[in-house]
């Protein structure tokens, strides 16, 4: 048995430094460390598979030897991670790009584009209603990076830089993150806090309203400043951005407090805000000039043309396919939407993982327990499972040793689902077979680098998780007394940076939250919610979501490799600055605007 121990220097202090030393490590070869390409130019930064290989390195050193880990429980770990990872993000993943891939060797990709640029023709209103609007409908029936492949894929078809596409979804893809994958996180955090599943959920819909509202305004903010634009040009289309923002925003506050619907808070905030911001678009407000990309402008001025021939070029420009023509190129994302839908539905998910109860096995795999049914089974991870044992103040005395066991729900896993809209879709559009070859073909290629690094740093982040060193980390923010609401926020931040999602940090924090708001006399309800709110600011800047982008912006191999370190120095402190604001609404609802805490039903 592994005992955790978080302080096993004998100094908080330098306990916590060398907890911090895998995490240290890993930013500093993703966006610090100096190197030269094979050009002879200085870069920032190196290949990403490196990076993430150098951090386990290190985990795996502060893990064994500061941490006294045995190494085969360390190794035991680190496989868990990884396989875990491949199941609950890389199949995702690899399903979203295969079912985007089809939708281009067929050609009815142009079609999609098309039908989104009539919408607006404004590239500010189209990263508004793509990466927000939509990326929120695809996070909310698959998430784990989902939105940021598939509505990076799509902007980058649109004719957005691979860089400035991943950026922008990056930073759209928080306010949702809550209730992704049919409202996993919060279902995660009452199970661990064993607090009420709804009153979590309506108050983070207290929360993050705020916060839907001020991100399409930072889209647009972010995206004009890229494209070498003025403030003017930001505030231009504000009716639109506020449009957005705010019927996503009032929609997440009322679905996120019902029984009905809290678990699909972000599927109904999203398509009512699509559905708002296009009807805004076409009958109430459009801006009166049209903002271009910069390789679009220059061409024009080459042509000899203004932006005022651009704007009325596109009032009168004709669409160019008929409805059913657009909705048959549709039909791989409604089908993508339905099926990720399907496979969130706990009844559903219970049906396939009993589909073949009635066939069991019970056998060992490296001399560790591996049985269950043929649709569900699982491996007891060896000299892991129920072999470590976290300890007070992270968790009760008494605590049940840590689990370890590797599911296979390979039926019932959301990227089983995605995979099925993905070869449905195929069908619907008739592939060819030569067609089929060209998009599993495309997709491998396009998909090695990102599940290397996104296996690496999964690992990682299990490591971490059963060494106990994320725990010395989260610990060192519950010194915060009165101002732990805003550093409630950035425990969750932390979680999710290391981890890569908003389900593990609340598994990871969410007890440990609780416990450190009795102990302050605060509420339980608003620190363990934050834990997820604040987590949300995080997504951007894990490894495994900006790799993710990579994959899903970047064509070129090499650019895909060493494009983490830019993308990552870019968002950082706009993450700092997001759970900041997550941490100052804590703070004003824990001692300004106490009734807008939920109050938790009685117990039955």
């Amino acid at each position: 048995m592994y005992y955790q121990s978080y302080d096993p220097l004998g100094n908080v202090f330098l306990s916590t430094l060398v907890a911090a030393v895998p995490i240290v490590v890993l930013l500093y070869f993703i966006a610090l460390h100096p190197h030269r390409d094979g050009q002879g130019m200085k870069h920032l930064g190196i290949s990403a598979p490196y990076a993430a290989l150098y951090g386990v390195l290190a985990a795996f050193l502060v893990s064994c030897v500061a941490f006294r880990m045995p190494l085969a429980s360390a190794v035991s770990a680190f496989a868990l991670g990884s396989l875990s990872g491949f199941l609950g993000i890389i199949w995702i993943i690899l399903g979203a790009m295969f079912l985007y891939t089809m939708t281009v060797v067929t050609g009815k990709f142009e079609i999609v584009k098309e039908s989104i640029v009539h919408i607006s023709f404004d590239r500010r209103l189209q990263c508004v209603l793509i990466a927000f609007s939509f990326g929120a409908i695809i996070e909310g029936t698959s998430g784990f990076g989902t939105p940021v492949a598939i509505a990076g894929a799509v902007m980058v078809g649109l004719g957005f830089k691979p860089f400035e596409s991943a950026v922008l979804n990056l930073l759209a893809n928080t306010a949702p993150v809550a209730w992704g994958a049919i409202g996993t996180p919060i279902v995660t955090l009452a199970a661990v806090s064993g607090l009420d599943q709804l009153t979590l959920s309506t108050m983070a819909g207290h929360q993050l309203p705020w916060v839907s509202i001020m991100v399409p305004f930072w889209l647009v903010a972010v995206f004009v400043k890229m494209e070498g634009g003025s403030w003017k040009e930001v505030f231009e289309v504000w009716p639109a951005t506020l449009c957005a923002g705010v019927s996503f925003a009032l929609m997440q506050y009322f679905a996120s407090a019902t029984n009905e619907f809290h678990l699909m808070t972000d599927v109904v905030s999203g398509v009512f805000s699509v559905i708002c911001t296009a009807l805004f678009l076409r009958f109430v407000w459009h801006p009166k000039t049209r903002f271009l990309l910069k390789s679009e402008r220059e061409a024009l001025t080459k042509a000899g043309k203004s932006a005022a021939t651009a704007t009325s070029d596109a009032s009168t420009w004709k669409y160019s396919y008929s409805v059913g023509e657009t909705i048959y190129a549709w039909l791989p994302w409604v089908i993508l939407i339905l099926c990720c839908a399907a496979w969130g539905m706990p009844q559903w998910k219970n049906y396939l993982n009993g589909l073949f109860s009635g066939v069991t096995f019970k056998t060992t795999l490296l001399g560790s327990p591996f049985s269950g049914t043929l649709s569900l089974p699982a491996w007891d991870m060896p000299a892991l499972h129920n072999l470590v044992q976290r300890t007070p103040p992270v968790v009760l005395a008494g605590a049940k040793p840590e689990a370890a066991r590797f599911v296979i729900n390979w039926l019932s896993a959301a990227g089983t689902g995605v995979f099925v809209a993905a070869v449905l879709s195929g069908l619907v559009l008739k592939l060819s077979a030569t067609q089929w070859k060209d998009a599993v073909v495309r997709t491998g290629r396009r998909m090695t680098t990102p599940v290397v690094v996104i296996g690496l740093v999964l690992g990682l982040g299990f490591l971490t998780r059963y060494a106990g060193t994320d725990a010395v980390l989260g610990l060192a923010f519950t010194g915060a007394g009165p101002m732990y609401p805003f550093f409630a926020a950035y425990l969750g931040w932390l979680g999710v940076f290391l981890t890569g999602s908003d389900t593990a940090s609340n598994a990871l924090f969410g007890s440990l939250q609780r416990i450190t708001a009795q102990q302050l006399h605060l509420n339980e309800i608003l620190i363990v919610a934050t834990n997820s709110t604040g987590g949300v600011m995080g997504k951007m800047i894990d490894a495994q979501s900006i790799m993710v982008a990579c994959a899903a912006c970047y064509d070129d191999p090499y650019e895909r490799a060493h494009a983490l370190g830019p993308i990552f120095r870019t968002v950082f402190w706009y993450s700092i600055a997001g759970a900041a604001v997550i941490g100052i609404i804590a703070m004003l609802q824990a001692y300004v605007f106490p009734g807008a805490i939920p109050i938790p039903p009685l117990p039955k």
